[in-house]
This record gives C-alpha cells, sequence and structure tokens, in this order.
C-alpha cells in the first residue's frame, strides 16, 4: 500500500516533486538528486520548467546545482546558502582552479583531500586535476541565475570573484579544444553513408539519424536522439524542373537551446533525407512515440528511444567502418560540419542559420568563416 501524503520523509516527497518535472530531468539520477536538493532548490527547478526554460538548458541546470549542492555539503558541511556569501564564491574558485605544479609542493593547495575524497565517491569528480575554466565559470554563472531566481543579487560580480578567476586561469594555463577535432562535412557523410549499404534494420536506422542530422541544420545529438513521431509533418512535394517532385518533411522542434518558451522552431527535410527516414519508421513499424530506438541482438526495435551518448557512438562506429579515425569525429562534427559546408557550397550564413537554428551570428560564423577563410583570396597572396 503506497504511503499516505502526511508520512513522506523531507526526500520521497522532494522525489515526488521531481517527478513532475520528470520529461526534462534525469529520470535515473532521481533519488541521487532528491537527496542533494533542497526543497527550495525543487521549488526553484519547476519554476523554470513553467517559465519556459529549454530542456537542455534546465538539464545542464540541475546538473550543476546538484554539484554545487554535493561540493557545498563536503567543503562546509551543511547545504549552500541563499546568497552565498563573497567568501564561499572565493572558496569554490580556490578548490576548483589551482596550479599542479603547486600542489606538488604543498598539499594543502587547491581542492583539499577530503573533500576530493567525498565528491569522488558520489561520482561527481571523474578526472585528475584542476577543472577547466569553462567548467567553473558555467557553474558560477548559474549559480547566479539560480540565486536571481530566488529573489537575491550575491557576490558574483564582485572584484574580488573577478580577480580570483582571472588570477587563477593564468597561474594554470589550459589550451582550449574544440568539441570535435573535424567538422562531418559533405564528403565525410558521403563515405559514413557508405557503411549504411544494406537494408538492415540497423543500416537504416543509422542512415536515417545521419542524414536526418546533417540535413536538419546539424541537429544535436540530444534533439536527435529526442526526436519523436509526433514532432514531423508532412509537407507538400517540393516541384523539380524536369523530375520527379521531391518528398518534403517539416520538423517540429518545440523550444531549443537557442530558443525562448514561446517559440516553436520549425526546420525542413527535402528529398533524399525524407526517404532513408520514411524507410526507417515503414521498416521498424514506428508510428508514434520515439522515432529513432535501440535495435536488440535479434533484431527486435525497443520501444525506448536511443539516447545522447548512443548518437555519438553511430557516428564513432560509421567513422571507423569506413576507414576513419573514430577520435576525430563526434556528433558535434555534423553540427559544425553543416555550417561548414554551406559555406563550401556558396550558401548565405543567413540561410544556413535559418536550418541550423543558431542564434548566435558570431557563433556560426566561427565554423562558416573558417571554411571561407582557407579558399579566400586572402589565404592565396602567393
Amino acid at each position: 500500500m503506497a504511503k499516505p501524503k502526511t508520512s513522506l520523509t523531507a526526500v520521497e516527497r522532494r522525489a515526488e516533486e521531481l517527478d513532475t518535472i520528470a520529461a526534462v530531468l534525469p529520470i535515473e539520477r532521481r533519488d541521487e538528486l532528491a537527496e542533494l536538493l533542497t526543497d527550495q532548490d525543487v521549488e526553484t527547478l519547476r519554476h523554470l520548467v513553467n517559465q519556459g526554460m529549454g530542456d537542455n538548458t534546465l538539464r545542464a541546470l540541475t546538473s550543476d546545482l546538484a554539484y554545487l549542492e554535493a561540493w557545498g555539503l563536503a567543503a562546509t558541511g551543511s547545504s549552500l546558502p541563499w546568497p552565498a556569501p563573497e567568501a564561499l564564491l572565493l572558496k569554490f574558485v580556490a578548490h576548483h582552479l589551482w596550479d599542479p605544479e603547486r600542489r606538488t609542493a604543498d598539499p594543502d593547495h587547491g581542492m583539499p583531500a577530503e573533500v576530493d575524497e567525498n565528491l569522488r565517491s558520489q561520482g561527481f569528480l571523474k578526472s585528475v586535476g584542476p577543472h577547466a575554466p569553462a567548467t567553473v565559470r558555467r557553474r558560477l554563472a548559474n549559480w547566479s541565475t539560480l540565486t536571481r531566481w530566488r529573489g537575491f543579487d550575491g557576490a558574483f560580480a564582485s572584484p574580488a570573484l573577478k580577480s580570483a578567476i582571472r588570477l587563477a586561469i593564468r597561474a594554470v594555463p589550459r589550451q582550449r579544444g574544440r568539441k570535435s577535432a573535424k567538422a562531418v562535412t559533405g564528403d565525410v557523410l558521403a563515405k559514413l553513408l557508405a557503411t549504411c549499404a544494406t537494408d538492415s534494420l540497423r543500416d537504416l536506422r543509422d542512415r536515417a539519424i545521419l542524414m536526418v542530422a546533417f540535413a536538419s541544420g546539424g541537429r544535436r545529438r540530444s534533439e536527435i536522439a529526442g526526436l519523436r513521431r509526433e514532432q514531423l509533418t508532412v509537407e507538400p512535394p517540393i516541384p523539380v524542373e524536369n523530375g520527379a517532385p521531391l518528398p518534403s518533411l517539416a520538423i517540429h522542434l518545440g523550444r531549443t537551446k537557442t530558443s525562448n518558451g514561446e517559440q516553436d522552431d520549425i526546420v525542413y527535410l527535402t528529398g533524399r533525407p525524407v526517404e532513408a527516414l520514411n524507410a526507417w519508421m515503414v521498416a521498424a513499424k514506428i508510428e508514434s512515440g520515439s522515432v529513432f530506438r535501440g535495435i536488440g541482438r535479434w533484431g527486435t526495435v525497443s520501444k525506448r528511444a536511443i539516447d545522447p551518448q548512443s548518437v555519438n557512438a553511430i557516428i564513432k562506429q560509421r567513422a571507423e567502418m569506413a576507414g576513419l579515425d573514430a577520435g576525430e569525429f563526434s556528433a558535434h562534427g555534423i553540427r559544425s560540419g553543416y555550417l561548414t559546408e554551406a559555406a563550401n557550397r556558396g550558401i548565405p550564413l543567413p540561410e544556413a542559420m535559418e536550418q541550423s537554428r543558431h542564434r548566435s551570428v558570431q557563433q556560426a560564423s566561427s565554423y562558416y568563416n573558417n571554411a571561407t577563410r582557407r579558399s579566400g583570396r586572402a589565404a592565396r597572396m602567393l
């Protein structure tokens, strides 16, 4: 018999509250989050859901909040205070940005051993060494966002904190890495697709994943993994001179990382990607629910969607099958590859951004301009 509401513990009550926003949170971490987060934390997250925050942004914010609460408990013995005093923010920086050479001479430099062991035992720390500056900045930014949502200002703009971050980054220089060493441009995509040449379910699915992810503007792996049949709308065929009309499909993305809560972003597929997607859905008998699903050893199609990590694994596996270095390619390479290919084909950046749904011209042009600069006159002066 289920417990009456009055007998629920605080943790059980928070778990039930988290269930109400389970659609945008990692359900496998519900119990862990219920243990770590406070009642106020959960209420803040529910408020952000109701305000229309993008699913991926909310997941990242929740992950950072869980880490911050775990660190606060390990470092101070109590939950995070709201607003956090400047001293606690400086402690956070000191624990996460430190000089490895200095630590060899001074074991007390950086994150204390007991705090490190506590976080590592809970799975919050895996790598060894200081955090990436970008990670520290992101967590502080999310901490600041949550503080404002609670009606406080906090000390996140204090000169002391800014100075501490700047000096710490100088002391521990890091080379900025790209999410994917190589962009999956048209020629690379053709090699990956060549490995999906049979009519097997796995080849049909992977071919559809590759073509839809690329042709829809370089969709994020989370968007591909989470794609549902209900998001697809058949559009009128596109007339072609001296040829058969091309099938057309609209994908309703809903809220994305770069849209606001009132927007329903839509991208379009035309021609071969539509045919590949339809071939997979017909073969797998997918009439509703998740589009891209797991396939069992005996060819049984699961009712559950693949996860974003599986999209990445599929791209790496296909790269290896194509004789490429799998370590050089990832799901992000499809996103950057779409804009790079658009530049190579002379498609104007604004037109490409309509399909990629990038909101930042600066971010989109970083991929686009690198391609045009390589072939431009300025790079061929001699």
